[in-house]
């Protein structure tokens, strides 16, 4: 039974099951845990979900911006782009079905027996590993609840970019969506910054990776996501894995397989944007 963990698929349903293939996936036995970005700008949204949706508890993923986005979309909070590529999907015959599952997976996932936490883009360096599990379990809780139309019409938005134990209401839940769906660089005293998507070398003076900027303590888990194209999996971490390297912008989609630590990628035709 291996743990196979896999970065942004973005509708590359093709190239997934490449993937899969090529890591000698088990289905019966083997479990699938996805880093978020399911759908959006490649070709496949729509399949993409029906696969993952149709493995059950052998597939484990969590939410990210686009996913969230995809729902704001079909609760008529944000228009339809056609560069998110999601017109099949909303026109499905079993879309509702698909976008309530979708509307139920966590923020954060962590694995039941090994020291492991999935996120999409990352954690505060605000939060330990207890603050960050609350958080998300605040926000899971709104989305699966009777205010989720009142959430994603209220998401939106870079304020507050700090972290204050005593946030309220949509500051603390917009807060703790930009940290799991969207962050990527930190400023030195730990506001978060959202518009930079290079990679480190090339940043912004004054910035740095919001895993080089949390502290490190003896019981954290091995941190892994995706949302982070331009790092190609790169954070000289043993501990952090970065799982995104642009498979939808015609890099390649990365599986790590926990149990013998392998890394597998597959290269996937250039998708032109």
């Amino acid at each position: 039974m291996a743990n196979c963990f896999v970065g942004d698929i973005q509708g590359c349903y093709d190239d997934l099951r490449r993937l899969l293939d090529l890591a000698e996936f088990d289905f019966d036995n083997d479990t699938l845990w996805l880093c978020g970005d399911l759908v959006a700008r490649g070709p496949d949204s729509l399949n993409t979900l029906r696969f993952v949706k149709s493995l059950g508890q052998r597939a484990v993923t969590v939410l990210g911006n686009h996913d969230l986005h995809l729902l704001a979309v079909a609760n008529g909070v944000a228009p339809l782009k056609k560069k998110d590529k999601l017109q099949a999907l909303m026109e499905a015959p079993d879309r509702d079905e698909l976008l309530e599952w979708l509307r139920q997976r966590p923020l954060l996932a962590e694995h039941p027996d090994l020291p492991i936490m999935m996120i999409h883009a990352g954690l505060s360096p605000a939060w330990d590993a207890r603050t960050a599990r609350n958080c998300a379990r605040e926000v899971e809780s709104l989305l699966r609840g009777d205010q989720y139309q009142w959430l994603l019409h209220n998401m939106y938005g870079d304020q507050p970019d700090s972290w204050d134990d005593n946030l309220l209401g949509i500051e603390r839940y917009r807060y703790i969506i930009n940290s799991f769906t969207r962050m990527r660089f930190c400023y030195f005293d730990g506001r978060l910054d959202f518009k930079c998507k290079k990679g480190p070398t090339e940043s912004t003076p004054g910035l740095r990776p919001w895993f080089e900027q949390r502290e490190h303590h003896v019981d954290d888990p091995i941190l892994v996501f995706g949302h982070w194209a331009a790092l190609m999996g790169v954070t000289g971490k043993d501990d952090i894995k970065g799982l995104d390297t642009g498979c939808v912008w015609g890099n390649s989609l990365t599986l790590w397989r926990y149990e013998d630590d392998a890394l597998i990628a597959t290269p996937c035709p250039a998708y032109a944007k």
